[in-house]
């Protein structure tokens, strides 16, 4: 789970922009102006990295964006994504963990009232450098 910037091909067409990225196989979109075009470049780029990292597989090397030729109807951009982000805004179903503390500390947490699964998310957040 990273950064990502990718270089992206964006093809003027009658209709809008089709847009597809060299460096994976699968990951193209389209949009009907330049402005959704981007928006969506980055939606598909991180739906692939998400999809790569959840799978365990390799994640492609960057292209250098000055060696992409490109058609006389086409231009080339860097897209960016934080699949870090995109997990927290799509993959933020709660899940059950069961956990094992010492009892004396139980008893204390407890005498406080104090939340143990966002003492748990705020520990893990600090521990993995996620804000």
């Amino acid at each position: 789970m990273a950064k990502y910037v990718y270089p992206a091909i964006f093809i003027q067409e009658e209709s809008g922009f089709s847009i597809r990225f060299p460096d994976f196989e699968s990951c193209y979109t389209s949009a009907e102006n330049l402005s959704d075009a981007i928006a969506m470049s980055e939606d598909v780029l991180c739906l692939t990295l998400y999809d790569l990292e959840e799978a365990g597989e390799e994640i492609p090397k960057v292209s250098k964006i000055q060696d992409i030729k490109v058609s006389e109807n086409e231009f080339t951009t860097l897209i960016s994504c934080d699949t870090i982000e995109y997990r927290k805004f799509f993959d933020n179903k709660a899940v059950k963990k069961t956990l094992t503390i010492p009892s004396w500390l139980n008893t204390m947490a407890e005498r406080q009232n104090i939340n143990f699964s966002m003492t748990l998310q705020n520990a893990l957040k600090n521990e993995l450098h996620i804000n």
